[in-house]
């Protein structure tokens, strides 16, 4: 299960890496031509997400590689899993139903990582 674990925590880094950077390094004006959803949110949303997403994504794994405070691995996750529901109720609020399957199973992955390593197999 650790292995398991350990490969959803890396596609988890790389899918929030990826999705993080993208939001941040895009101009509110190009995110929003992008990604509908930009454009009824407030105008610092997408870098904060993408921020969040950033630092989530290197602290579902770095602390546990480096053995450095890895009780933070199941934190960055819980936090993954959070900012994945509040995105779940948005597609729902704005019935954008065929977003709400990668965000579901982002959702999923994260709350899966937390439970494994706050529970049975914390490090």
């Amino acid at each position: 299960m650790n292995i398991i674990l350990w490969i959803i925590a890396a596609l988890l880094a790389a899918a929030f890496l990826f999705s993080g950077l993208f939001k941040l390094a895009l101009s509110h004006e190009k995110y929003v031509a992008a990604q509908d959803w930009a454009e009824d949110a407030p105008r610092w949303a997408p870098h904060a997400i993408g921020a969040l997403e950033v630092v989530g994504a290197i602290g579902v794994v770095l602390p546990a590689m480096v053995d450095i405070a890895p009780t933070l691995v199941p934190l960055a996750a819980t936090g993954l899993a959070l900012v994945m529901a509040c995105a779940v109720a948005m597609h729902l609020r704005r019935r954008e139903f065929p977003a709400l399957a990668p965000s579901g199973v982002l959702l999923i992955l994260a709350a899966a990582v937390a439970w494994g390593r706050f529970g049975p197999y914390a490090f």
